[in-house]
């Protein structure tokens, strides 16, 4: 009996931190959850944002993405020890200063993995220089020991996650909406390291370091 009790003790206790606490969802101590991404510029994102409301009336419920974290992830990077954050991007800086800008047109949507087993409902588009950018993140990360992407880079936004697949209508309807979706030209100057903090509300973001592309890095 005695034994039972210590088991159902050590089972509670199980994903606690010392002292009985949960640990932190935001990377533990001293580590920092973050990732690279494009911001997109506020004028497309208000576009974009009134063009998904429309939308989303005729369509089953799902999670959507606040408009102020939406974004084009380049690399999440997980849980990561600030100084090494830091020779990340002081190395992305050196390199990425001889880069152009990159421009972006939002258009086109898909799922991930796919219609019928969507987990999450991405608006797509195109870019123009963004492979040098991508090559060089790998390259620098790489030298600091995080591991490679194992497929190719893909530009996607998530605008939504769904906890189970939509109706084959819904799919359909949204892939529709893609096709005609198409937004004005944009560059990004600059790349950015964000920090992520899991919320019960969800995800904030918070930018640590703007990366710019023909110019160093700026807090």
């Amino acid at each position: 009996m005695a034994d039972e009790r210590g088991r159902r003790r050590a089972g509670r206790g199980r994903g606690r931190g010392r002292g009985g606490r949960r640990p932190r969802r935001d990377g533990g101590r001293g580590g920092i959850r973050a990732f690279l991404a494009f911001e997109i510029p506020d004028t497309v994102r208000h576009v974009l944002v009134g063009e998904i409301d429309r939308l989303r009336r005729n369509l089953p419920p799902a999670r959507w993405i606040r408009p102020e974290n939406l974004h084009l992830t380049v690399k999440f990077l997980g849980n990561v020890e600030p100084d090494r954050l830091r020779t990340l991007n002081r190395g992305l800086a050196e390199r990425l200063e001889e880069l152009e800008p990159v421009a972006f047109r939002l258009g086109g949507a898909g799922f991930f993995p796919s219609a019928s087993q969507a987990r999450v409902a991405w608006v797509g588009g195109r870019a123009e220089g963004v492979e040098d950018v991508v090559a060089e993140v790998e390259a620098v990360a790489g030298m600091v020991g995080f591991p490679r992407e194992r497929g190719e880079w893909r530009l996607h936004l998530t605008v939504a996650r769904l906890d189970a697949p939509w109706p084959r209508y819904a799919a359909e309807e949204f892939l529709a909406w893609g096709d005609d979706l198409s937004l004005a030209r944009f560059e990004c100057r600059e790349l950015v390291c964000f920090r992520s903090r899991l919320q019960s509300g969800g995800p904030v973001y918070t930018p640590l370091e703007r990366i710019r592309l023909g110019g160093r890095g700026e807090r």
